[in-house]
This record gives structure tokens, C-alpha cells and sequence, in this order.
């Protein structure tokens, strides 16, 4: 008689784990292990920093515009590479953004990170880009920062500067937002796309809608964002009441959106005076 093969515990079969019944555990996990990890590194609030995962470092984006721009030299009619220099020369313009994304996250870290206390540690989406600058900038000054990976077929790879045990990959959006705002003290940010417009329009209306306590919603280059949204018009159209808007502060430098939110918590170099919040998720 030949000896059957024992079977496999729940938890190592993987078949199993990945089938369509077990994704309440799969949604639970993802919940566990960043928080349990956070917990472990006394993570007490976070500062979530987005913007585009396109927008390069000026060094890069003046190499790129060299570039097209001895494509142009050699075929100035060619249509596509006229656009490719139109782009060239819009990502030069906005690469400053990356610097001032740094610099932000440098500001915060050097003033909230102290011994054990971990306050105002940057989070972000953990991947190129802005996402990329607000992680480097808590590395530059020796500071924790945290990066909240998921799942996609491009532009999504895990940059440098995270700390290495605050580095999460997700497969569920709905528990990657959710852990955005766990901790939340502000929401900062930068010109970015959809995934931007997502994850701002949201924390308006959990705030909008009292599902979380009220945070500082600064928004970095107040030019794009009027460009991009009419904010007004809400109001004109009754859409929106007059009072909605002033959940969002522009701010053109660090220094600013830093001052901002620390008024705002009345943050000083004993700590923080903010209360716990709302879990997002009630």
C-alpha cells in the first residue's frame, strides 16, 4: 500500500489561502501586519504625503530634456517628438516639486522624530516620484519613514529611502487607505493624477462627512490645484457649503505647510496636543 501524503496545514496551503474564500483572512492580514509593525516601532501619528510617481528629480529631468531636445535637433517635424520635448520641458518645470517634497519631509522628520517618539513620521505610497522624495527626505536626517506599496502593473516599485521594516506591499486598496488615515495628522499633497485626486477627494469627504476628525489637508503649489479644480464653483452650484472649503489649505513652500500643521495641533517640542482620532474604517 503506498503511504498517503499528508496533507497540508491550513495556513501553509497556499492554493488555499489565495481561493476566493479565505479573502476575509487575506483583508484581516493585510490589516495586521502594518499595524502590528508600526505598533512595534511606537509610530504614535503620521504625515501621508502624495503626488505623482511621474514627476522626476530636477537632475533627471534636465537630463531627459537634453535628451529630446537632440531628437528635436535632428527631426524638428516630427509630431511625436515635438510632444516628447513639450513634456521634456513641462517635467523640468515641475521637478521642483520633488525638491520641495524633500524638504518638507526633512523639516517634519529633524522637528517630530526625537529618542523613541515618533510623531509625524512621513508616509507615503511608497513608490517613485514625490513618493520617493518624501522618503528620502526623513532619510536625509537619520528618521523613520514609512511606505505603503500595492500591487500594479507599472509605476510601483518600492523606492530606496523607506525604512527598511516600514516598507508594506498591499494587494487591497481599501485597507492601504485605510491605513493611510489611521494615524493621519495631515495629508500633504503634491500634483499628481488620478491616484492623487483619490486619495484627496476622499479625505475631504470622510472629514466633510465626520467619519474622521478633522485634519490638515495642505495642498503643495496652489496655482495647479486651482488650475486643475475648480473649487468655487462647488459652492456656486450649491454643491458644497462655503465652510467645506477651508479644509483645504495651499501652500507654496515646506516651511509654510510645516508651520500650518504644527499651529494646527498646537505641536510644540514636548509633542504633539492632538487627540486620538475616528478609525476611518467605523
Amino acid at each position: 500500500m503506498e503511504t498517503r501524503q499528508i496533507p497540508l496545514k491550513a495556513y501553509e496551503d497556499m492554493a488555499f489561502l489565495k481561493g476566493e474564500h479565505c479573502r476575509p483572512v487575506r483583508l484581516q492580514l493585510e490589516y495586521l501586519k502594518p499595524e502590528i509593525a508600526m505598533h512595534d516601532k511606537n509610530i504614535r501619528s503620521t504625515i501621508v504625503l502624495f503626488g505623482s510617481a511621474r514627476l522626476p528629480t530636477p537632475e533627471s529631468a534636465r537630463e531627459g530634456l537634453e535628451r529630446v531636445r537632440a531628437e528635436h535637433d535632428r527631426a524638428p517635424d516630427d509630431p511625436e517628438v515635438r510632444e516628447r520635448l513639450r513634456l521634456a520641458h513641462i517635467r523640468m518645470e515641475q521637478s521642483h516639486y520633488y525638491e520641495m517634497a524633500r524638504e518638507f519631509a526633512s523639516i517634519v522628520s529633524r522637528c517630530a522624530q526625537r529618542d523613541d517618539t515618533c510623531d509625524f513620521v512621513i508616509m507615503t505610497g511608497g513608490g517613485g516620484g514625490i513618493m520617493e522624495a518624501g522618503n528620502r527626505g526623513a532619510n536625509d536626517v537619520g528618521a523613520k519613514s514609512i511606505g505603503l506599496n500595492i500591487t500594479l502593473p507599472f509605476e510601483q516599485e518600492p523606492n530606496a529611502y523607506i525604512t527598511d521594516d516600514l516598507c508594506f506591499q498591499f494587494h487591497y486598496f481599501s485597507i492601504r487607505k485605510m491605513h493611510f488615515l489611521l494615524r493621519a495628522r495631515a495629508l500633504c499633497a503634491f500634483p499628481g493624477g488620478f491616484g492623487t485626486m483619490d486619495e484627496v477627494f476622499e479625505t475631504l469627504t470622510l472629514i466633510q462627512t465626520g467619519k474622521i476628525e478633522p485634519i490638515p489637508v495642505v495642498l503643495f503649489g496652489g496655482e495647479f490645484w486651482r488650475d486643475v479644480i475648480n473649487w468655487e464653483l462647488f459652492v456656486e452650484r450649491g454643491l458644497v457649503s462655503p465652510d467645506d472649503l477651508d479644509i483645504v489649505r495651499f501652500c507654496d513652500t515646506p516651511v509654510e505647510a510645516w508651520d500650518y500643521i504644527r499651529n494646527y495641533w498646537s505641536y510644540n517640542q514636548n509633542g504633539t496636543t492632538a487627540e486620538n482620532r475616528s478609525d476611518p474604517s467605523d
